[in-house]
Parts: C-alpha cells; sequence; structure tokens
C-alpha cells in the first residue's frame, strides 16, 4: 500500500514560475549555475546553489553558503512572492520533451515507508551529498526539489489523470531546453489518495539523496520536538512526483578514464582483447544489449564479450551492461576497484551526446570513452524488488522535474 498526503505547498504566481524554476541542483557545478541565474534574481538557483552570490572558490559546504540559501529562500519569498495553498493539495505534473510525454501525480510520501523499504531503492547514497541536502532542508525548513518515483502502471489512476488535464492548468512553462512543464491542481485529492492504497510498491527513480536527507532531517527535528511529536508533522513527509513506469525514459550513463592504467595505448587494446572482440568503425552507440562502443586515440570500437555466457548472469544487478563493463574491463584492466571513490572515473550522461565523450578524449581530458546502452525500467524495477543496488550512475533519466513550482515546508 502506497500513502500519498496532500500537502500545502508554497509557490510562485504563474506569471513568475518561469523566472522562479529552476534546473535540479546536482546537475549543474557552480559556474553552470552562476551562468544560468545570471540577469534573474528570481532564480531559484540563487537557493539552491547559494554560492553563486558568494566570492569564487567559497566552499560550497561552508556554513556561510547555507546560511546564504535561508537568506535568498526568504527574500524570494517576500520578493517574488511565493504563496501558500489554502488547503492540502495535489497536483499533476506532466513533462513533454519532443516525443517524450510524461505525466505524475505531486504529492507527499511518508519517510516512514522510505525508513522501511516499502518505498525501493536502487542506489547506495553518498554521506557527503546527504549531509549537503539535509544541511539545505533544514537550513529553509522547506524541501524544494521533488523525488522522482514510479510505480507499475493502474488503469485506474490514468483514468483519473485524463480528467484532471481538461480543467485549466496552474502553470504551463517551456524551459530554455525546450522541455514543457504543465501543472494542474487536483480537484479531489481524495479519490486519489484511495486509488493509491492499491499500488503495492513505490520505486525511487531519481532523487536517492533527496530522500535519504529527508529521512535525516526529520529525525533530526522528530528529536528536537520530542515531547510534542505526533507523527503528522510535515517533516514526517516529503516531496515526490509519482510517475507510472510505462511513461519513463531511461538514457544511458556512460563512462570516461582519465587515463590507461599506466598502459599505452596498443597495450591496452591488447588487454581488452583478451575478453572483448573488437569491431572497428563501430556506432557511436552500441545496437543492443551486450555491445559497447569504445572511443579511443580519435575514433570508435565495437565491444562484444567473446564468452556470451558471461551476459546469462541470474542475479538482475551482474546481468546489467554496467556491470559487465565494470567486472571485465573497467576493474581488471584500468584497476578501478569502486567507481564511486576512484576520481580517475567520470559519468556523462545520455542527454549530452557521445560528442561529449568524444571532446573530452579529443580534448585530453579523457584517455578512453565508453558508450552504453541504457538500462531499461524492467531492469530498475527487478533489482528493487530484488532488495539489490544497482551500480553507480547507472541511470539517467530524461526530461528533468523543476525545482520550485512546488515547495513543501517542513
Amino acid at each position: 500500500m502506497a500513502v500519498i498526503h496532500p500537502f500545502r505547498a508554497l509557490r510562485p504566481p504563474a506569471e513568475l514560475a518561469a523566472q522562479v524554476a529552476s534546473v535540479p541542483y546536482d546537475v549543474v557545478n557552480t559556474e553552470e549555475a552562476r551562468e544560468l541565474a545570471a540577469g534573474n534574481p528570481l532564480s531559484f538557483l540563487h537557493v539552491s546553489r547559494p554560492e553563486i552570490d558568494l566570492p569564487a572558490g567559497t566552499d560550497i559546504y561552508s556554513d556561510e553558503v547555507y546560511k546564504k540559501a535561508a537568506d535568498n529562500f526568504r527574500e524570494l519569498t517576500e520578493r517574488c512572492p511565493l504563496k501558500m495553498e489554502p488547503e492540502p493539495s495535489l497536483y499533476l505534473y506532466r513533462l513533454i520533451m519532443g516525443e517524450q510525454e510524461q505525466i505524475g501525480l505531486v504529492a507527499c510520501c511518508a519517510v516512514d515507508e522510505y525508513d522501511d523499504n516499502t518505498i525501493l531503492k536502487h542506489e547506495k547514497t553518498r554521506p557527503d551529498k546527504e549531509d549537503d541536502r539535509t544541511r539545505h532542508m533544514l537550513s529553509l525548513r522547506a524541501q524544494t526539489g521533488p523525488v522522482f518515483l514510479t510505480y507499475r502502471g493502474n488503469q485506474e489512476i490514468d483514468t483519473m489523470v485524463m480528467e484532471v488535464t481538461v480543467i485549466d492548468a496552474l502553470y504551463d512553462i517551456t524551459a530554455p531546453d525546450g522541455v514543457q512543464h504543465t501543472i494542474w491542481h487536483v480537484p479531489d485529492p481524495v479519490r486519489f489518495v484511495q486509488a493509491f492504497r492499491e499500488v503495492p510498491k513505490l520505486y525511487i527513480a531519481d532523487g536517492h539523496h533527496r530522500a535519504a536527507s529527508a529521512s535525516r532531517a526529520r529525525a533530526f527535528l522528530k528529536e528536537q520536538n520530542a515531547d510534542k511529536h505526533t507523527g503528522e508533522e510535515e517533516y514526517n513527509f516529503f516531496l515526490a512526483v509519482l510517475f507510472p513506469a510505462e511513461q519513463l525514459r531511461i538514457l544511458p550513463y556512460n563512462r570516461i578514464v582519465r587515463d590507461l592504467n599506466g598502459m599505452s595505448e596498443e597495450d591496452f587494446l591488447a588487454q581488452v582483447g583478451k575478453t572483448f572482440a573488437f569491431t572497428e568503425g563501430a556506432q557511436a552507440s552500441p545496437a543492443s544489449r551486450g555491445q559497447w562502443s569504445m572511443y579511443l586515440g580519435g575514433k570508435w570500437l565495437g565491444l562484444k564479450l567473446k564468452d556470451e555466457s558471461l551476459l546469462q548472469a541470474q542475479d538482475p544487478v551482474a546481468a546489467l551492461d554496467v556491470s559487465i563493463l565494470q567486472e571485465n574491463l573497467l576493474d581488471p584492466v584500468l584497476g578501478i576497484k569502486d567507481v564511486r571513490t576512484d576520481k580517475r572515473i567520470d559519468f556523462v550522461g545520455g542527454i549530452r551526446g557521445t560528442e561529449e565523450l568524444e571532446r573530452l578524449v579529443n580534448e585530453g581530458q579523457a584517455a578512453v570513452a565508453f558508450s552504453l546502452s541504457p538500462t531499461t525500467l524492467d531492469d530498475l524495477l527487478n533489482v528493487s524488488d530484488a532488495g539489490s543496488i544497482m551500480p553507480p550512475k547507472s541511470t539517467w533519466f530524461e526530461p528533468k522535474l523543476r525545482d520550485a513550482l512546488l515547495i513543501h515546508n517542513i
């Protein structure tokens, strides 16, 4: 059973929504955020990446940064102004990027269900990133970007969604990247609350650190409120958008490696060739699962395992292309044991295209790049159902939700 919780959203007026809404904090670095927010004092990047308003070189985890976030949030609330929904509500959020369209329900979910694994995960989180978002939430006393959840589709919910989308939207904006963001207020939230009680499982698709940080923030606030805690306080719930899995699309999450582990290109290819067969003049994107494309020395090579029995792993994690590449090339040949901590490897989301891989290698920022087939939604659900964890950077979801269109105060 999935518990969803209507909430009183803090949100911008329709005429300013496009100026306020921003890309998620974790898809841009400081310089990219500063450039995106330039000339726009209402951009929520001033809150989610507040270091852009501090001197260059400021430690992004310093006390000064979190204080600036709180100050900027307070100023935005007053200046915009952001207004609170009069009644607890639910919303629909539609994303359109080219031919890709998906509609999710915006609600709050129970931290208890995250903690007890009723809401299933597929990634581990990093303590430093948890620390950052927990401090950010506590500084603002708000969750400003939703966790991206998914569930196996439900015909009753699909019908209810279609009924809501015929009414006038609260927001209908097209972001600079061309993605259309449309949000509707749900007239009868009780129907959705009841319908989701029949959904057996929710899965985190994207936003593991946001969810983990909401849990840590709840633990802190519960302790501070120990004498009066009831379990119904807003800090017991986290902001989420719930999409049916059938509507979602995962792009590949590609890899670059900065050096060849002390080998020449010739020696590196000889080592790789012990396990993989090469195809000269390969396409930049592999044609199917169980194949990889490798950019080295200015050209693409196709890779395919010589022993195809290695593709038949019963374990859902071991069967992933990212796992096979790790276990048969990145670790034994390039010496990358832990992709979470090894600074020699980096990851490039599929939205940037294989041209970005070529650029990084051609400019000397990487020695070799690997283009992968995307992980599928079935992979994600199966791994989560098995209680297993995917390798880091296995999934890249597009399009991305925007921060600050709907804010949950805690």
